[in-house]
């Protein structure tokens, strides 16, 4: 497509709390900004279930165009004929039945991690989807920054050479007992899928994965060996788990590779939040290691140690509208530097690149290795006896949760 005629990706928001106003601001950043002059994004509409009142005054939270309409549910959400994508922005418990109702009703959709509660759930959701020709994406932010996809060059490139080990951590210390005494964060909250793992142990997995499984020729993907341990909160979430996962690979690629993925609301892995205790992802070869620095869901550098001598640090900075443009973006209580995007918008990107290009699901996690995640993460909870309530673990549909 020529870059003087960007295409237009019209957008619905499903749900309207922080991680879609995040989301959403970084949507409407102008995508020149970070050299992309393929796509624009709108928002066309946004939907609480709570009100029409919410919705409208999110719609203004963000800086949306006045003409973007707010929907008192999300059935009238999906029915607006002017959504080309919806972004599924509801806690984890919720998003087999939003995700459907979103399918069902014709609608491409990009859906915030974890995809669903258990791999049954996204198998149905993944079939419907291709029965429908839809394009279906789990919103895995971290997979389509410019720092993920140098790590992965890094590693296919053989600059590390065979890779046969990562470590990667994501955890944090939330003092749960007292943060959370009465039970209802979505964090430990068990009736909101809620527990480290599915909120911030998939980061962990995911460096696993993307320089571990993705970096193969996909013919030879093969499902980890998983081995787990998990601590629990008193609601029966997890608050402490600890995977390892044995890779198949080639003799070729150095045989067998491992991964330690550890997370945690109860211990950080960055307690100064300065990076002084050490990177939080390790990928390393028998020529190399490349180190992930800042949180690895959004790290800011990465450190290359080669054998030969070589070290080379750079920086990753999130691009945005700049200095001076008084817009700022975060994530909760936390706000980025004046004119510097958060980062969501590369995923939107690759959503809405997909929508262009025909294809039905995203390039650098397809709907086959969310499945696998999946069906690891069931396997770390079985072995850790955590199970969700059975509503949050029904295939089911209709079902109201609620």
């Amino acid at each position: 497509m020529s870059t003087s005629t960007p295409k237009t990706i019209r957008w619905g928001i499903l749900a309207t709390g922080l991680i879609a106003q995040t989301f959403t601001k970084d949507l409407l950043v102008d995508p020149k900004t970070r050299n992309v002059h393929s796509v624009v994004h709108t928002v066309e509409a946004a939907a609480s279930s709570s009100s029409k009142s919410r919705a409208e005054q999110f719609l203004k939270d963000v800086g949306a165009s006045s003409s973007a309409k707010a929907y008192g549910s999300y059935e009238e959400l999906v029915k607006d004929p002017k959504i080309d994508i919806i972004y599924v922005a509801t806690p984890h418990s919720h998003h087999y039945q939003n995700v459907m109702l979103c399918l069902e009703a014709g609608k491409n959709v990009l859906c915030e991690k974890a995809f669903t509660v258990n791999a049954a759930q996204l198998k149905i959701l993944v079939k419907k989807a291709k029965e429908k020709n839809l394009f279906l994406m789990e919103a895995v932010w971290t997979r389509y920054f410019p720092i993920s996809a140098y790590v992965r060059d890094l590693v296919t490139s053989g600059r590390l050479g065979k890779v046969t080990r990562v470590y990667a951590d994501f955890s944090m210390s939330m003092d749960p007992e007292k943060s959370f005494a009465d039970n209802k964060h979505r964090m430990v909250n068990v009736n909101l899928a809620g527990g480290a793992l599915l909120d911030l142990g998939i980061y962990s997995i995911t460096w696993c994965f993307q320089t571990l499984y993705l970096t193969q020729p996909k013919e030879s993907r093969k499902p980890p060996k998983v081995m787990a341990a998990m601590n629990h909160f008193r609601t029966g979430a997890d608050q402490q788990t600890t995977i390892l996962l044995d890779f198949p690979r080639s003799k070729e690629m150095g045989g067998n590779a491992h991964a330690i993925a550890t997370t945690a609301i109860v211990v950080s892995g960055d307690p100064d939040e300065k990076g002084t205790a050490g990177p939080g992802a390790r990928i390393q070869g028998d020529k190399g290691e490349v180190q992930i620095n800042g949180p690895i869901c959004r790290p800011t550098k990465s450190r290359l140690i080669l054998q030969d001598g070589t070290i080379e640090d750079k920086e990753w900075p999130q691009p945005g509208p700049g200095e001076g443009s008084g817009w700022t973006n975060g994530f909760g209580g936390d706000v980025n530097a004046e004119g510097e995007g958060h980062g969501m918008f590369w995923e939107a990107d690759e959503a809405a690149m997909g929508l262009i290009e025909g294809r039905k699901e995203g390039r650098y996690e397809d709907l086959e290795e969310s499945v696998v995640i999946m069906e690891v993460m069931d396997e770390v909870r079985r072995q850790g006896g955590f199970k969700y309530p059975e509503k949050l673990e029904s295939t089911e549909y209709p079902l109201n949760l609620d």
